[in-house]
């Protein structure tokens, strides 16, 4: 079976977990999912089962849509809900002083991502190398905040919907906001909205060309060249500019790169949803 839909991670589970809930129910034994969202938190996780695990990088993900709240006068070492060391009490915020921090920061936001977090470390998850104990450091990058805006404010639970670019720590960002508002805090709860035009539909299967930003070319000479995986030439190609393309028949479709007018399969005999 090869399909790709999204799938609801409820929170409380790894995206690891759920993903093994999911093949049990579809009886697949190849699958994988694009985006991983931590235990704490819930929503959007785009999935693909079969050969359509080879899509994800060529599917358009970006923006990111969270709802986030945050628990002031709270800390974690995960910066989530998890892992709570402190819950002290601090004064209600001025709601123009949040308002004010949100709007500046915007744009690109340079950050440290969580150390309980999948970035790698000496070949090595750094969220395995936090809840062992160890001493490390991640380096700073930066994330895209194309949009955020206050939602709601019930002391001490402030929450937020944000749109940002892949590969974003909601949870830096709240820290760094807690950080301009002078006070402690940490996420209690995160739902991924949407990634680029990836939404919730009850798990639909969804038709891959639909989300493919790649431009379409074609093969001029028999299409049973690509459908067998043979040696193409770029001079049977309608556009023979060097890059990806998608190439679309009736029962699938493929993807090739045009280099050094050498042509190359990238993806080949995909079948449709």
């Amino acid at each position: 079976m090869n399909a790709l839909f999204v799938a609801n991670k409820p929170a409380g589970i790894s995206s690891n977990h759920f993903l093994s809930r999911l093949k049990r129910k579809y009886g697949v034994k190849k699958a994988g999912f694009s985006g991983t969202l931590d235990p704490f938190a819930s929503g959007c996780l785009i999935v693909a089962l079969g050969n359509h695990t080879r899509l994800f990088n060529y599917i358009d993900k970006t923006p990111k849509i969270y709802k986030a709240t945050m628990w002031l006068g709270a800390t974690s070492a995960s910066l989530d809900n998890e892992n709570i060391e402190d819950i002290a009490l601090c004064q209600p915020l001025n709601l123009a002083d949040v308002k004010a921090a949100l709007a500046e920061l915007k744009g690109e936001i340079t950050y440290v991502p969580p150390k309980f977090s999948a970035k790698h470390v000496d070949g090595k998850r750094a969220y395995e190398l936090a809840r062992a104990g160890e001493e490390f450091e991640l380096k700073s990058q930066t994330m895209s905040v194309f949009d955020v805006n206050l939602t709601a404010y019930m002391h001490p639970f402030l929450s937020f919907r944000i749109s940002v670019s892949e590969g974003s720590y909601v949870r830096s960002y709240a820290q760094i906001l807690a950080a301009k508002l002078g006070v402690k805090a940490t996420l209690s709860a995160l739902k991924r909205v949407s990634e680029g035009k990836f939404v919730y539909e009850n798990e639909r299967f969804l038709n891959p060309l639909d989300f493919i930003l790649l431009p379409r070319n074609e093969y001029l000479g028999d299409p049973a060249d690509v459908m067998l995986g043979k040696k193409l030439s770029a001079e049977k190609l309608k556009f023979g500019a060097e890059g990806l393309y998608l190439i679309n028949f009736d029962e699938f479709f493929s993807i090739i790169e045009i280099k050094d007018e050498t042509v190359t399969y990238k993806l080949n005999k995909v079948e449709k949803c």
